[in-house]
């Protein structure tokens, strides 16, 4: 009867154990939704130009994650600054600073290429310096204006393995607010070429499989 008994004690056991190893082992290869640090990720582009009389320096850095892997999204802040001399007459000089959030969602039909729709609210601070006996005053305006940029990219580098990589996207502004830096003088779009690289914080070995 104790052997009989002992059996079933062990029995029972056994099954408790392999119960236990079967949920630890769903676990570890099924993760738990939500959160997963290793989807963040940051990055940004340079603006530098330099010709006659011109030149121009900014940086557009962002913060963002990984919702899948076709998708991203990330807030941003752009800034840059242009100065220009003989504007309108030898001599003069006008300097303008354009700053501000934003936020953008890529969504990537291939690995390598993306669209994007990013939308900003950016300041503008435009100092008008007249060149010296020319009579006219200097001037200081400043406004603010939405953009709305939409375009397409291409990730170079982006793997499965592999969420750091570089960039090239070329987007226009929809909304030609009449403020904004990126229409002429007629409102007409100005094409906006951004080159930049996508940095991942905690890839580690995990990536989104294709």
């Amino acid at each position: 009867m104790c052997i009989k008994k002992s059996s079933i004690v062990l029995l029972l056991l056994s099954i408790f154990n392999t119960s236990q190893a079967q949920q630890v082992e769903k676990k570890i290869s099924a993760p738990e939704g939500g959160f997963k640090k290793e989807n963040l990720f940051v990055g940004g582009d340079l603006t530098l130009g330099f010709s006659n009389g011109y030149s121009a320096l900014g940086a557009s850095p962002f913060f963002g994650y990984s919702i899948n892997k076709y998708i991203d999204v990330a807030v941003s802040f752009n800034y840059i600054f242009t100065s220009q001399r003989d504007y309108k007459y030898y001599g003069d000089k006008l300097r303008q600073t354009v700053y501000g959030p934003g936020a953008f969602v890529r969504v990537y039909p291939l690995k390598f290429l993306f669209a994007q729709a990013q939308f900003e609210h950016n300041f503008i601070r435009v100092k008008y310096l007249p060149a010296t006996n020319s009579g006219y005053l200097q001037s200081i305006d400043k406004v603010d204006a939405n953009s709305l940029l939409v375009g397409l990219g291409y990730a170079g580098g982006r793997s499965e393995n592999n969420k750091s990589f570089y960039y090239f996207s070329i987007s226009w502004d929809l909304l030609k607010n009449t403020n904004s830096p990126y229409i002429d003088e007629l409102r007409r779009g100005i094409p906006i070429i951004r080159a930049g690289y996508n940095i991942a914080l905690f890839q580690g070995g995990s990536y989104y499989k294709r």
